[in-house]
């Protein structure tokens, strides 16, 4: 909130309405400020952003700036264009991750192309398939959700509009209020969407929608991995770690601890993202009441666990101990049962059964080569 208020300050001397003077004293404020706001103040305003301007504006050593600081701008504003920083900042933090994760998974995809296994549907045997193909279902879905978390992220737009997103104070300070929104945006490095979103949450709902699908991609990993590390199966196995999964009355235990959290957080994901699209549906007249409030605490839980179960998920794919021979042994010992679709084969080799299952692997590692981008 304090970088957007000291951008609208250089946006307004953009435009011609503040002196270089205000700027460099409302930045000489901000500079190293860990701002401590009382709660019931911010409670009594419904935002934190009028608490936050009475203690900025103290500390400002310039009254024209101080009595210029905010001009034009409403609390939203404010509170949405921070937002809209955090999720930047968050995004990049994500993508550092799907990539980490994205690697790994892609050479076990390679490695594994080979690395006979029992196909399963409906938690019954299927058809033979490998590990190989599983690891680039894996990654596809994780690529697919950082394109879309790409393509989020360089539409994130200010929010300028005044109390009724009309901007018509500062249209009393600059000529062209329309093109103090535009330079405010540049100053933020955000996208300037031409008018003001107050009531439209589009750009809220579709950084939910992002967070969310990649929980479920991170979910589908965690939730696999839970189900063939369990003992009775024992085809893969979560990296031990020192301090890490231990049990509070059973001392043989070694629980999959990073699994068991990214699967947490994919299963909170879907519920917080319906709160964003609840308010989104609900946000009436020029500015709404209760609708906004009740976005804030759905966005920074999502974002939360998106931060943490995308670093957890990235641990959890480099250390991911795959045993091969589990695999191969329970894939020919349900022989009959994984070629019973075959009819006369069901008592040949599961591996000469595999179809396109490398071809399809091939197509996901071209799709990981082809479509990474720098995080």
């Amino acid at each position: 909130m304090l970088r957007v208020e000291v951008a609208w300050m250089q946006a307004l001397a953009d435009c011609g309405a503040a002196k270089a003077d205000h700027v460099d004293a409302v930045a000489r404020a901000v500079d190293g400020w860990q701002p401590t706001l009382d709660p019931t103040e911010v409670e009594d305003a419904g935002n934190p952003v009028p608490a936050l301007l009475r203690a900025l504006r103290a500390r400002v050593d310039d009254r024209d700036a101080a009595r210029l600081l905010h001009a034009g701008l409403t609390s939203q504003d404010v509170l949405d264009s921070a937002l809209m920083l955090l999720v930047r900042n968050a995004s990049y933090r994500l993508r550092v991750d799907l990539d980490r994760t994205a690697q790994t998974l892609a050479g076990l995809a390679g490695q594994h192309r080979g690395s006979l296994m029992a196909g399963r549907t409906l938690t019954q045997y299927a058809v033979p398939t490998t590990f190989g193909l599983k690891a680039a279902q894996w990654l596809t879905g994780v690529l697919d959700a950082a394109d879309h978390l790409d393509a989020v992220r360089r539409g994130l737009p200010v929010q300028c509009g005044g109390a009724a997103g009309t901007l018509s104070r500062a249209a009393d300070l600059v000529p062209d209020p329309a093109r103090a929104a535009e330079a405010l945006a540049d100053r933020l490095g955000l996208s300037s969407p031409g008018l003001p979103w107050h009531t439209r949450r589009a750009p809220v709902t579709r950084v939910g929608d992002a967070l969310v699908e990649v929980l479920d991609a991170l979910g589908v990993v965690a939730a696999d991995v839970l189900t063939l590390g369990r003992p009775e199966i024992g085809e893969v196995r979560e990296a031990p770690a020192r301090g890490r999964g231990g049990s509070s009355t059973m001392p043989h235990k070694q629980n999959p601890v990073l699994a068991t959290l990214v699967n947490a957080a994919a299963l909170q994901a879907p519920q917080l993202g319906a709160q964003l699209h609840l308010c989104a549906s609900q946000a009436v007249d020029e500015r709404p009441p209760g609708a906004w409030h009740a976005e804030w605490p759905a966005l920074r839980r999502l974002l939360s666990l998106s931060v943490v179960a995308t670093a957890q998920a990235a641990e959890l794919v480099a250390g991911l101990r795959v045993d091969t021979e589990a695999m191969d042994r329970r894939a020919r010992a349900a022989a009959d049962l994984l070629l019973s679709e075959r009819g006369d084969a069901s008592t040949g080799d599961p591996a000469a059964y595999l179809g396109a299952t490398a071809t399809f692997i091939d197509a996901a590692l071209a799709l990981f080569r082809g479509g990474r981008r720098e995080a």
